[in-house]
């Protein structure tokens, strides 16, 4: 990345924002709007067309498109419109979500299914619907709203946890397949006070969680000038990356026993000379390099 970036300026590109009636999605679609973008506002009920006229009001350019991003044709049919408006989509923001939080003993498979629907299958709708525009004018951003929840845990989600790390899993082959395409794919990992979160904080930390303090990194993630396969964490003010590593590791030869892994479990857990593999067939080279085989890594 450039150490000098130019002011962002998104004149000319057309985003869709999902769940954007409030929260989160309402200070992206802002966002986007005030440096220049055609803002799709989607989400369902009236809230999608009370934010795009407050986007047209302050100046930009704005429609309202209310639709489930669980329903795959009403999503297509979405992008349709856009495209046939617009003529292009450069960037998506899969915002959109729900909670149905209860401890896996008391959760029915019903609100597992429900929230893994709307969180995965929603992003993975939306990203499909947009995709071979994207593939076919060279250029494309697309923002996946994962969680800590996801890339470490949190009680009483294991739906939402679910559900959020497999769209880093999503993200990781998605930003692989479009890097030839122009199209960069990134995680937005947010804390922001929204309605899924009343309750949860005091009321003196939830103040401070301003959902338009995230906003600025949804905007680095869809800028011409954006990184590509980041796990970008933003709150108060706050902005991280999250990284899925591998340590070193052990080498156990051709007798490995479960017993010699746990007695040598302190070395395989090292974090020394921890690595982020490039792709998945990283782990295997690794694995095979330690067993004695020689790998060119300049030829991929």
């Amino acid at each position: 990345m450039s150490d000098h970036v130019s002011r962002i300026d998104l004149t000319g590109r057309v985003a869709i924002v999902t769940g954007a009636g409030g929260g989160l999605g309402r200070q992206h679609a802002l966002l986007l709007a005030s440096r220049g973008a055609k803002v799709v506002v989607n989400d369902l009920g009236d809230a999608a067309q009370s934010v795009a006229a407050e986007l047209v009001a302050a100046g930009g350019e704005a429609r309202a498109l209310q639709c489930s991003v669980t329903d795959a044709d009403a999503v297509q049919a979405m992008v349709d419109a856009v495209l046939a408006d617009w003529g292009r989509i450069d960037i998506l923001v899969n915002n959109a979500g729900i909670l149905r939080d209860k401890s896996f003993a008391k959760m029915a498979l019903d609100d597992f299914r429900l929230v893994v629907d709307v969180h995965l299958m929603g992003a993975a709708n939306c990203t499909k619907a947009v995709w071979d525009a994207m593939r076919a004018q060279g250029y494309g951003r697309i923002v996946m709203t994962t969680s800590s929840s996801g890339l470490y845990g949190n009680f009483g989600q294991a739906n939402y946890g679910a559900a959020k790390m497999a769209l880093v899993g999503l993200m990781q082959t998605l930003a692989l397949e479009g890097a030839k395409h122009g199209i960069k794919v990134n995680c937005l990992a947010p804390t922001a006070y929204t309605r899924m979160m009343e309750g949860i904080l005091p009321q003196d930390q939830l103040d401070v969680l301003d959902p338009a303090l995230v906003s600025p990194a949804v905007l680095a993630l869809v800028a011409d000038d954006a990184p590509t396969r980041a796990i970008l964490c933003a709150g108060a003010g706050g902005y991280e990356l999250a990284q899925i590593t591998m340590t070193q590791g052990i080498h156990l030869g051709r007798a490995p026993t479960a017993e010699a892994l746990l007695e040598r479990w302190g070395e395989l857990s090292d974090r020394t000379g921890e690595m982020v593999p490039g792709t998945g067939f990283d782990q295997a080279r690794h694995e095979l390099r330690k067993a004695g085989f020689a790998f060119d890594d300049a030829a991929g």
